[in-house]
């Protein structure tokens, strides 16, 4: 036996099927000859003609009819196991993923995902994780199913695909005088700032951009995060600092509007990653794609840069 395959199977199957040489050679697209030295090795070790002549035609033998059965199920099974399954209907889902994402994307984000996975798979559930677990093994491990955010701690073997750039914008309370007029580095600088820090750092790049004009600002307060920023603005005269784009949908229902900064600052890049044994599971490509076109559609960021 340890001279069979899968191929001498798939012969196997084809001969009892057909009870011809020829017919079975056909099927495999093999020559009579070939299938003939086949069936030969196939009675050596299974220890019976299988086939034998009646007349001009081939007959099964007791042991090949008890037999046709079970190679058909066996070869059926391996041709179904090895077939690449088609995309699956989001609709017949039924399974979490987890997500995790700083508050940064997920203020514009979270909303028009579920949405979209509501209308779409009301089976599946997403269990948003905070961006705690970065710098972690959490991907690998399966904790994490998938990570949007800034991609910049990844494994070597994680699957890391951009998504675009944010800018980074200004935000206050409208009718905050910087959303009234246009805004310059000195009235930028003379606002009352919150920022954002999980470790709660009071300077960062907008700082060091200040400096270089001669200009200080003053951070009255630190956050660890944008959702807890952007309501700290809401009906006060504090500023600061998000990315995204300037009409999301977020800051009216939050009485705030957002400002482009009166200087250069780098932006943010946006990315997803996974673990490449998610890559091709239907399930994992179709929350891919859906997180694909939300961030394409609500965030709208710029292309990658090469």
């Amino acid at each position: 036996m340890d001279s069979l395959d899968m191929n001498m199977l798939v012969a196997l199957d084809a001969l009892l099927e057909t009870s011809s040489v020829t017919r079975a050679a056909e099927r495999l697209h093999t020559s009579p000859p070939a299938m003939s030295r086949t069936l030969a090795r196939l009675r050596r070790a299974l220890g019976d003609p299988l086939l034998v002549r009646a007349g001009r035609d081939l007959v099964p033998t007791p042991r090949a009819l008890e037999l046709r059965g079970e190679v058909a199920a066996l070869v059926l099974q391996a041709r179904t196991l090895l077939t690449p399954r088609a995309a699956p209907d989001p609709g017949a889902l039924d399974r979490a993923f987890a997500i995790q994402a700083g508050d940064a994307v997920l203020v514009d984000l979270a909303g028009p995902l579920i949405a979209a996975v509501r209308e779409q798979a009301p089976g599946v559930v997403l269990r948003f994780l905070p961006d705690v677990l970065e710098g972690t093994a959490a991907l690998r491990d399966g904790r994490v199913d998938l990570e949007i955010g800034v991609i910049d701690h990844a494994d070597p073997e994680t699957v890391v695909e951009p998504l675009g750039g944010l800018d980074v914008l200004g935000v206050a309370a409208d009718g905050h005088p910087l959303t009234a007029a246009p805004v310059t580095p000195e009235s930028f600088a003379a606002a009352d700032h919150i920022g954002v820090s999980r470790r709660g750092r009071l300077r960062g790049p907008v700082d060091e951009r200040l400096g270089e004009l001669g200009l200080v600002r003053r951070v009255v307060a630190t956050v660890p995060g944008y959702a807890t920023a952007l309501l700290a603005c809401r009906g006060t005269d504090l500023v600061c600092l998000a990315p995204g784009v300037p009409d999301a949908k977020v800051l009216p229902a939050l009485g705030l509007r957002a400002f482009a900064l009166p200087f250069a600052l780098p932006g943010v890049g946006l990315a997803m990653a996974w673990h490449p044994r998610q890559s091709a599971d239907g399930g994992h490509r179709w929350l891919r794609s859906l997180v694909r076109e939300a961030v394409t559609t609500v965030l709208q960021p710029r292309a990658p840069s090469s």
